[in-house]
């Protein structure tokens, strides 16, 4: 019985270990947008716009609208036009905090006088040097500290071109790109996707990251060096299954 009771504590303790085991050797995976609320609400056709919808005139008109005229807007718009996302990340993160938690009890209890109850107990049933004068006293003292302290600072700041694939159904654009340099033996790679509003592309044909709902942001590389860079595959599963 004891074995199987130890059989089933490894088990369960081995347990978030296995489920680990599946990320030895691969990169963390990103969420599917498509599980999010905001695919959702992008995917779900928007309200009816045909009171707001307007018919350029161009008969009387100096300037042609043509996207290819002298004050055309050549911004990204259909599927297939390009633009660029604009990275620029520099966020920091300070977190502190401290507990600390301490107690101390006293407890005795006695009785010498009771009828001279205590005196013939004292005499007859307690053993040789026991007494009810002081029939139990304890103590107990307990104390616990913790701190914790967080500081995480990143910088980045990255351009990269995208390619609107997909316009949802509500007019939002989704974008996606890539961008890969080699150096040596060594491939850097970053890649970008989200969905972005046609008012938020600027003239100058760009978006910035921030602007991006669901962003998806990998900058990475694949190589001689990022491969030294990284534990074998033995170490993982060994940092895995050991508990210290």
């Amino acid at each position: 019985m004891a074995r199987l009771i130890l059989i089933a504590i490894l088990a369960l303790a081995l347990l978030p270990g296995c489920e680990r085991m599946k990320q030895v050797g691969r990169l963390p995976q990103f969420t599917p947008v498509e599980q999010g609320s905001e695919f959702y609400a992008m995917a779900t056709p928007g309200l009816p716009d045909e009171v707001l919808r307007v018919t350029p005139v161009t008969g009387a008109s100096l300037w042609s609208h043509n996207r290819r005229s002298l004050l055309g807007d050549r911004r990204a718009l259909n599927r297939g036009d390009i633009l660029t996302v604009v990275i620029e990340i520099n966020d920091e993160a300070r977190i502190s905090n401290s507990s600390g938690r301490s107690r101390a009890s006293s407890e005795t209890m006695g009785l010498p006088e009771f009828f001279g109850l205590p005196q013939v107990l004292d005499r007859q049933v307690l053993p040789e040097g026991g007494g009810m004068a002081n029939a139990v006293s304890g103590t107990g003292n307990s104390s616990y500290q913790g701190d914790g302290t967080v500081n995480r600072k990143e910088k980045l700041t990255l351009r990269v071109a995208a390619t609107i694939t997909e316009q949802m159904p509500n007019g939002i654009l989704r974008v996606s790109g890539s961008q890969e340099v080699r150096v040596n033996f060594e491939m850097r790679e970053l890649l970008v996707s989200g969905f972005v509003r046609p008012e938020d592309i600027s003239r100058q044909n760009e978006v910035t990251y921030d602007k991006l709902a669901g962003a998806r942001i990998s900058y990475g590389g694949r190589g001689q060096i990022s491969d030294v860079q990284q534990p074998r595959y033995g170490q993982q599963v060994a940092d895995i299954l050991l508990p210290m």
